[in-house]
């Protein structure tokens, strides 16, 4: 089912953030780069299955209770102090896969090309769950209705067995079940509204944060908010955004992160130049300040010079990967976005290429990928062009696709071209 006419841009930011997603499913957090190469006969350049087997995975670390890792001495029977939420809360039939004694299950096996991981879909709920609500004021009543709309979805879509096929979810994505158990499992909108509230209050006022909580991964769900607002004030966006944010990863660390994304994704979507833009956030304080810029500069004409010495391509991804590595290629918030902000500086007008280029360079690329597509997406010089996303990466979205086209005109009308 194509799209019958040209999308807009915030159109196109919501498309490019599952595409994106999906492109770099199948080697999400590859830290062996060569591995993918290796284990996909070259470089991706379109959507692949996952192996069943991952080089660097760490599933069969990770504790299905929290949003810690198992005990070092775990076994696939180990009982454990809080009963597990992968699969008897969510992940209904993973479980299994989260075995000691399969250390290098992919995050993502028995998905097909094309799929969404985890953290796209819940976003897509968001999405219709804020579609459903209409444009609203965005007052204080209108931010709370969108939150608890929200997490209503989310808990409904995270809860009810067969509504994905994923088999990962993350840390905060742990965390937030093992404290909804406990605080008696609400599922209406008032009442998880009210519990997600208490939740931050409680998580703010301890001395410490769960630093596992400070991830990429908190960009997903905001997104939706973002593009919500785009017919709003910047303020509006980036305030609603951090709320939700909050909401569901609650660490103080990650609002100044979340805020700037925010911001430079709601600019974009209002016509602002892609490139100054993603400069002007690769020199904010969240990501290292102007003592950043210099190496950025630095970057951009050892690349350039690659690419005017004719020097074939794999020599040029090779850069980007150092680069991508430098400036943070892990789940950490400020080094994704720092990656987000650089490939979008250097492929103002080339999505393809950008989005290939994160899934290449391996790591947490998944939802750096997503933010990333979001942003570029939006961006009116991508939007320019007669084919903003080339229409085989439409078309071959598979197990969403249907629900991301439906929902995609929600955000027909929200901003400039």
């Amino acid at each position: 089912m194509p799209i019958a006419v040209k999308p807009t841009s915030t159109e196109t930011g919501f498309l490019a953030f599952f595409v994106a997603d999906a492109l770099a499913m199948p080697v999400h957090w590859y830290y062996d780069i060569d591995a993918i190469k290796r284990d996909y006969s070259g470089w991706l350049t379109e959507y692949r299955a996952p192996r069943a087997a991952h080089p660097t995975s760490a599933l069969s670390m990770a504790s299905p209770s929290d949003s810690g890792k198992r005990p070092l001495r775990a076994t696939a029977t180990t009982t454990y102090a809080q009963p597990p939420v992968i699969g008897r809360l969510i992940l209904h039939d993973k479980l299994k896969y989260w075995n000691p004694a399969a250390p290098t299950t992919h995050y993502h096996q028995g998905m097909n090309a094309g799929d969404n991981t985890l953290n796209a879909l819940c976003s897509l709920r968001v999405a219709q769950a804020l579609g459903a609500l209409g444009d609203g004021d965005a007052g204080v009543n209108d931010q709370r209705a969108c939150q608890a709309a929200a997490l209503e979805a989310y808990v409904r879509f995270m809860t009810t067995p067969g509504t994905h096929n994923d088999t990962y979810a993350e840390p905060f994505h742990r965390a937030f079940y093992r404290d909804w158990d406990q605080a008696g499992r609400p599922t209406d909108a008032g009442r998880l509204l009210r519990f997600a509230e208490r939740r931050r209050q409680m998580a703010f006022a301890r001395p410490y944060e769960d630093s596992s909580l400070a991830t990429i991964g908190a960009i997903a769900m905001v997104v939706p908010f973002v593009l919500r607002c785009a017919d709003k004030s910047e303020e509006v966006a980036a305030r609603q955004a951090t709320d939700f944010a909050y909401l569901t990863n609650p660490v103080k660390s990650i609002g100044p992160c979340v805020d700037l994304y925010a911001r430079a994704l709601h600019a974009v979507a209002n016509g602002a130049d892609t490139r100054a833009t993603a400069r002007r956030a690769l020199v904010s304080p969240p990501l290292g300040g102007k003592a950043l810029l210099k190496r950025i500069e630095s970057m951009e004409r050892e690349i350039q010079l690659a690419r005017a010495h004719r020097v074939v391509s794999e020599r040029v991804l090779r850069l980007y990967q150092s680069c991508t590595w430098e400036l943070g290629s892990s789940c950490a918030i400020a080094g994704a976005l720092r990656t987000v902000f650089f490939l979008a500086y250097m492929f103002p007008n080339n999505l393809e290429a950008a989005l290939l280029t994160n899934a290449n360079s391996g790591g947490e690329n998944c939802h750096r990928g997503a933010a990333l597509g979001a942003f570029l997406g939006c961006a009116k010089q991508i939007n320019a062009q007669p084919n903003p996303i080339p229409v085989h990466l439409v078309e071959n979205l598979k197990s969403a696709r249907e629900d991301i086209l439906k929902t995609a005109p929600l955000y027909r009308n929200k901003a400039n071209r």
